[in-house]
């Protein structure tokens, strides 16, 4: 299990690193399964697939883009309010702080379309 999860998590960094690099399969399959829950309000159905998936909700939801929209903004405009409010706190902030060493691959985004 922890091996797994490692392993997700090696792969979702060596992605971020190279944003030209094509995504993997299974992990595209992952979070295009995640965009389909934005598609209902069925807050069971997002729960068990967060869970099956192995999600890292702080990690994905700021930089998962669903059909050119980010995933908060994909469900509010297909009427999934309840899973919207449940990503909202993900979505990123602004801030005055500027950290000068911030690595600009960070900030990629994980854009999937089905």
């Amino acid at each position: 299990m922890k091996k797994l999860l490692s392993l997700t998590a090696i792969v979702l960094t060596s992605i971020t690193f190279n944003a030209s690099a094509a995504m993997d399969p299974t992990i595209e399959k992952k979070l295009i399964a995640v965009c389909k829950t934005g598609l209902s309000d069925n807050l069971f159905l997002y729960s068990r697939t967060m869970l099956e998936n192995k999600i890292d909700k702080r990690r994905i939801f700021p930089r998962l883009v669903c059909n050119g929209q980010s995933f908060h903004d994909f469900a509010l405009s297909n009427g999934a309010h309840k899973i919207a409010s449940k990503v909202a706190h993900y979505s990123p902030g602004t801030t005055s702080i500027i950290d000068l060493a911030q690595n600009s691959q960070s900030n990629a985004q994980y854009s999937v379309s089905f």
